[in-house]
């Protein structure tokens, strides 16, 4: 039985997706803070369980039976180091025989400020005797494309990473690895860094923009301090800017680039390109 934890989010869903290809619906557990969220798994068979990355006896109860479980790291930036712990702990007390954890890619060296949140994670999975991998997730394509309508409609696209490259995939491209890995032999004390076999800079996103959607969008590179701004004029909140403010000039010093192929070595094709993402949210 393998349990996948944050199951109602978008790579939580896309893991299930892929598991369902490779076992009985059955044998996958959907851990979820509102099971509500997930009739559409369960109609398909999906075992369906309440935890809650807070609530220590939730997590129990969502565990119990389990032989592996994937750890979707929380969202809830500031707060995920305690409850990444909650989720080791009961994983421990599971006797599970293997934990994923979707890290940050080169979370060692990252200069993200997301990195530290994800290295106490995984500290504290080293240090927790739990069979584990770690799954060193590169950035979603989607980060960028969230931005394409706001930058079809305002003429620019805009940024902070400079001439950084960045390898990104597809977010059901991740999910398909964690879902390979789940299933393989052999996975307890790898580390795996994932990224895309692409990488592009915001200017040549940009460029491919413009290609597809018939407008001239420039690229617009700020500083850091300038990017923010501007995500909090838009109406983002201000973690949420800051966030990716950073991010972005983490980018422009090769924080979000990687060129290993680990990923697409992983799901056995080559990551989903640029091009047909872009082409796919222009639809």
């Amino acid at each position: 039985m393998i349990v996948v934890t944050g199951a109602s989010g978008q790579l939580g869903r896309l893991v299930i997706q892929s598991l369902l290809s490779r076992m009985p619906a059955t044998q996958i557990v959907a851990a979820v803070r509102r099971p509500e969220s997930v009739a559409d798994l369960a109609a398909l068979g999906v075992v369906v369980r309440q935890a809650d990355y807070t609530q220590p006896a939730s997590l129990d109860a969502a565990f119990k039976g389990a032989e592996k479980i994937l750890l979707v790291s929380s969202s809830e930036v500031g707060q995920r180091s305690v409850q990444h712990r909650n989720v080791i702990d009961a994983a421990r007390r599971a006797g599970v025989a293997l934990l994923a954890y979707t890290s940050l890619l080169h979370a060692d060296t990252s200069p993200l400020a997301l990195r530290e949140e994800h290295l106490e994670t995984e500290a504290w999975l080293q240090s927790s005797g739990v069979p584990a991998v770690v799954l060193r997730n590169g950035w979603y394509t989607e980060n960028y494309l969230a931005s394409v309508p706001p930058a079809l409609a305002h003429g620019a696209f805009i940024g902070c990473a400079g001439d950084g490259r960045i390898a990104s995939a597809a977010r059901a491209d991740y999910a398909e690895a964690a879902a390979v890995v789940l299933t393989t032999p052999g996975q307890a004390g790898k580390v795996y860094e994932l990224a895309g076999d692409e990488a592009y800079t915001l200017s040549e996103f940009a460029a491919e923009l413009s290609r597809q959607s018939g407008k001239a969008i420039p690229y617009v590179d700020l500083d850091e301090a300038g990017f923010k701004a501007a995500l909090l004029d838009a109406g983002l909140p201000a973690p949420l800017a800051e966030l990716l403010a950073n991010s972005d000039r983490g980018a422009s010093q090769g924080g979000l680039f990687d060129d290993q192929c680990q990923l697409s070595q992983l799901i056995g094709r080559p990551t989903t390109g640029l091009a047909a993402l872009m082409a796919a949210a222009l639809e």
